[in-house]
């Protein structure tokens, strides 16, 4: 039997906050991986996963409101 994958939202605090920090930026530093690793000591790839979530917020906050 195969193990199974982690959840997608096995992700730490310091990447979410991240995600709120840039879903709420109006003109976020360019780039913004190293940017977002420097603030909150993030990975590269945590640094990613903080992208990908703050583009789900921005587009569940136009969808929704």
């Amino acid at each position: 039997m195969s193990t199974p994958a982690p959840p997608e939202h096995s992700h730490s605090a310091a990447v979410e906050q991240a995600a709120i920090w840039l879903a709420d930026e109006q003109t976020p530093s360019q780039p913004i991986i190293p940017e977002l690793r420097r603030r909150f000591d993030l990975s590269s790839l945590e640094a990613t996963e903080a992208c990908a979530i703050a583009q789900r917020f921005r587009m569940l906050r136009r969808a929704y409101g």
